[in-house]
C-alpha cells in the first residue's frame, strides 16, 4: 500500500507540471475535446450531464457544456458535501449564479433543485489507456461514482490534454475507471467499455 501512494504521489508531481504546460495553448484544446466529444458519444435528450467548474490548469468543461444547454440537455455541477462522503449534484445551466464553495471551486447555490446525473464529465491530473484516473487524493470522484454505479448504468468521461497520458497510473482498492477520455487529440475508450460495458 505505502509503494502505491508513494507511486501516486510522484506521478501527481510530474502531472501537475505536464498539465500546466499544456494548458498553456489555452481555449483551442477544450474547444476540440468539445468537438470530439460530441462527435463520439450519443447524449440522450432525457438524461442529465454533470460537468465541473475548472479550477486552475484542468481541462476547461464549458465549451461542452453550453453546447449541450443550447441543445435542451440537462446539465449539472457537483458540490462537496463533506469530507469523506460522494459528491451532490445540484440542477445549473451555463449564466445561471454560482457560489463560492470549497477548495476554491464554484457551485450553484441550496436553492438549485438536487439531481442524479446520467454522464459525468470529470477532471483529473492523470490517466492511461485502461481507464484509470488519478485525482487529486480526496477520492470524492472514486465515491461518487461507486455510489452511482451500485444504483444503475451511468457514463465518466474524462477530460484531458492528451500531455497528461501515464503509461499506468497506479491503482488501490476503491480506485474507479473512467468509461471514455477525451482529449484534444482522441477519445480514449478503454477496454471493458469498447468490449459492451452497459451505457446509460
Amino acid at each position: 500500500m505505502t509503494e502505491i501512494l508513494e507511486a501516486k504521489a510522484a506521478l501527481r508531481r510530474s502531472s501537475r507540471q505536464r498539465r500546466r504546460e499544456a494548458a498553456s495553448g489555452g481555449r483551442p484544446a477544450a474547444s476540440e475535446v468539445c468537438r470530439r466529444l460530441l462527435a463520439s458519444l450519443v447524449i440522450p435528450a432525457d438524461s442529465t450531464v454533470a460537468g465541473y467548474w475548472p479550477l486552475r490548469d484542468e481541462m476547461d468543461p464549458r465549451p461542452v457544456l453550453s453546447a449541450l444547454a443550447a441543445r435542451g440537455q440537462r446539465l449539472c455541477l457537483p458540490v462537496v458535501v463533506e469530507a469523506g462522503a460522494a459528491l451532490a449534484f445540484r440542477a445549473w445551466q451555463p449564466d445561471a449564479p454560482l457560489e463560492p464553495a470549497a477548495f476554491g471551486t464554484r457551485v450553484p447555490g441550496p436553492d438549485c433543485p438536487a439531481v442524479a446525473p446520467d454522464i459525468l464529465l470529470v477532471p483529473l491530473l492523470a490517466f492511461d489507456r485502461r481507464g484509470r484516473r488519478l485525482g487529486y487524493g480526496g477520492g470524492f470522484y472514486d465515491r461518487t461514482l461507486a455510489a452511482l454505479r451500485g444504483r444503475r448504468a451511468i457514463i465518466a468521461v474524462g477530460l484531458a490534454f492528451a500531455a497528461q497520458e501515464a503509461a499506468e497510473v497506479p491503482v488501490e482498492a476503491g480506485d474507479e475507471a473512467l468509461d471514455r477520455i477525451v482529449t484534444e487529440r482522441e477519445v480514449v475508450t478503454p477496454e471493458p467499455f469498447a468490449a459492451g460495458r452497459e451505457r446509460a
